[in-house]
């Protein structure tokens, strides 16, 4: 199983990122996936969860109405649209499968919103 995060980088406040996940060595349209994001010296917390068909979403508060998580089953990959980033949302976001017992995490990507 291989899970590799892209797209965070430097955003000024207010503006837009879409980060992707891409996965390997499962049966991507069989699993519900999940974004996840640690912020300097806090806890991990769940930002968004998407069902394998992608029928059902769910976020954390703080985020409800700015981000958007979607997924592409054929290309094996979901993403995490973020719109109107403010500088809480700075944090190294991964996403994660969990398979039975097994949770399985992407190495993260970085996300900075500072002007």
């Amino acid at each position: 199983v291989q899970l590799v995060e892209s797209g965070g980088g430097l955003v000024q406040p207010g503006g837009s990122l879409r980060l992707s996940c891409a996965t390997s060595g499962f049966t991507f349209s069989s699993y519900a996936m999940s974004w996840f994001r640690q912020a300097p010296g806090k806890e991990r917390e769940l930002v968004a969860v998407i069902t394998n068909i992608g029928d059902k979403t769910n976020y954390v508060d703080s985020v409800k109405g700015r981000f958007t998580i979607s997924r592409d089953n054929a290309k094996n990959t979901v993403y995490l649209q973020m719109n109107s980033l403010k500088p809480e949302d700075t944090a190294v976001y991964y996403c994660r499968t969990v398979h039975s017992v097994y949770r399985y995490w992407g190495q993260g990507t970085s996300v900075t919103v500072s002007s």
